[in-house]
């Protein structure tokens, strides 16, 4: 399949990229062969989703595979959202997984007229808070434009997700794992608030706020 040695950590991650593709796609989160999610190597290089891959269907071996520099060195071809993927790495050095989605409640999301693109999320809830923090609204681009790059390179360094326009999320987390989990709970977060948006909503107080960042947010990096 491959050019070169596969270690044992490297295995485990395909292991785990795989399980949690097919755990996203199970529950909804993911559809056809929309989204991409990437995951980085002890050796500095990267896995990514390969191009049109569905993934509830993804295979330990096919997995693409990325040289520290970007480039493709094994598997199949890679996603083309990897140059918003490596916005996030280059940016965040902390930044071990970025998951790409097309869910349903934070696309639509991206759909709905936005007054404040800074963050389009209410902070409805400690855990909005402590995982995102904040969710800024990037313009539209096209699926694999590289302006999207761009756009996100100007806010990856203070924020941990994005919400492309009409388009939908991309987060990161420290992790694989912590990618995952930071992208469930936007998503949760964004049902939440189009749910209450007809009916009011009571948000937390900035004191609130204010301890969660303290506590939290140095931990998130």
């Amino acid at each position: 399949m491959s050019r070169y040695a596969i270690s044992a950590e490297e295995t485990a991650l395909r292991q785990q990229l795989v399980h949690y593709g097919r755990s996203l796609f199970q529950r909804g989160y993911s559809s056809g062969g929309s989204g991409n999610i990437s995951v980085k190597l002890p050796d500095g290089g990267f896995l990514v989703t390969p191009t049109n891959s569905c993934l509830g269907e993804l295979e330990v071996d096919s997995l693409s595979r990325l040289n520290a520099n970007g480039e493709h060195i094994g598997g199949d071809r890679p996603s083309k959202e990897v140059p918003m993927h490596m916005a996030f790495y280059q940016r965040r050095p902390a930044c071990g997984a970025v998951v790409h989605l097309h869910s349903p409640w934070l696309t639509a999301l991206a759909c709905l007229p936005c007054e404040t693109p800074e963050n389009c999320l209410p902070p409805l809830t400690p855990y909005y808070v402590m995982r995102i923090g904040k969710l800024p609204l990037l313009p539209y681009f096209r699926p694999g434009h590289s302006d999207i790059a761009v756009a996100l390179y100007e806010v990856a360094g203070q924020h941990t997700a994005a919400l492309l326009a009409n388009h939908g999320p991309v987060v990161c987390g420290g992790t694989l794992r912590e990618a995952v989990f930071n992208i469930e709970e936007l998503e949760d977060s964004a049902r939440i608030w189009l749910t209450l948006k007809p009916l009011g909503h009571v948000p937390l107080s900035d004191a609130a706020i204010a301890e969660l960042e303290q506590v939290y947010r140095a931990k998130m990096g």
